[in-house]
């Protein structure tokens, strides 16, 4: 079974939470209707996001088996046969557009946006130098959206622009971890898309995002709209959660090598962990409870 739940990639759901983000902001998350259609958004997202990253390491086996850790995957040491992981993948797929038949149907159409965006990036879009990161970026926002379709509510402008400079500052980060992590060796270890980047662009590109990621969360806390909606100035209060979680990402990633997981660094990273829980308590309480 370990194979299995490694195939499957559990710790990664994580990123499948910006899907409750709606949710919160939408000052529903206490009552039982709407928390069951987020969580049926969820699991279909956790379905679709397994099937995806298996089906990423039956293309990707070979090169993994180079890699110095990616060798270790069930795919690429041969733990799993390529064609048990098309099985499975399969069944997670049928299983998630089974289950987004119980919430609206845009839902299902972005679903299936989804599936046919990570096989498009699988196949072609990872290789595209700046487009790759930008796909990533997209896949988080679709998250957000869905989450806030399958409740039926409508989500500020300023939670989808943060996402995206949230999921661009992911998506680098990540870039510039595998960057660092394979310089000096094989280019057959590698992504071909890293050719195209260096660590001074990659620090650009993060200080960029995680400028866009402080500005556009500050002026939502600070918008017309938000304060009216929860009838407090309060949420300003959270930005300087916002502002360690930034720093403290970008000293993991630059000064101790990390970022090529960012589930990982929340699980394993206890002021990371700690902060974010402070965050989310912190905007639960002024939302719900001010």
């Amino acid at each position: 079974m370990l194979p299995l739940i490694r195939l499957l990639r559990p710790l990664q759901w994580l990123k499948n939470g910006f899907v409750f983000t709606p949710l919160i902001f939408s000052r529903h998350m206490l009552e039982k209707e709407y928390n069951n259609k987020a969580t049926l958004a969820f699991v279909a997202f956790c379905l679709v996001s397994s099937a995806i990253y298996i089906l990423n390491d039956i293309v990707d086996a070979e090169a993994d088996k180079l890699h110095p850790v990616k060798r270790k995957r069930p795919i690429a040491s041969g733990e799993i046969s390529v064609a048990t992981g098309i099985g499975i993948a399969i069944i997670l797929l049928s299983t998630s557009l089974l289950i987004s038949q119980q919430l609206p149907l845009l839902f299902t159409g972005i679903i299936i946006t989804y599936i046919f965006l990570q096989l498009f990036y699988s196949f072609k879009l990872k290789h595209v130098v700046i487009l790759d990161v930008f796909i990533i970026a997209l896949g988080f926002m679709l998250r957000v959206v869905s989450g806030a379709v399958a409740i039926d509510v409508v989500i500020s402008n300023w939670i989808i622009i943060t996402t995206l400079f949230v999921s661009l500052f992911l998506a680098v980060s990540k870039r510039r971890s595998e960057l660092v992590m394979v310089q000096g060796t094989n280019i057959e270890t590698k992504r071909k898309v890293l050719d195209y980047y260096s660590v001074q662009f990659l620090d650009y590109a993060l200080i960029i995002s995680a400028t866009g990621m402080a500005i556009s969360y500050s002026l939502y806390t600070m918008a017309e709209r938000t304060i009216s909606v929860f009838g407090t100035e309060h949420l300003i209060f959270t930005i300087v959660f916002v502002l360690f979680g930034i720093f403290r990402y970008l000293y993991l990633v630059i000064n101790k090598g990390q970022g090529e997981n960012p589930t990982s660094i929340l699980v394993k990273d206890a002021p990371m962990g700690i902060n974010l829980l402070l965050w989310t308590f912190s905007v639960i309480f002024i939302i719900y409870f001010s």
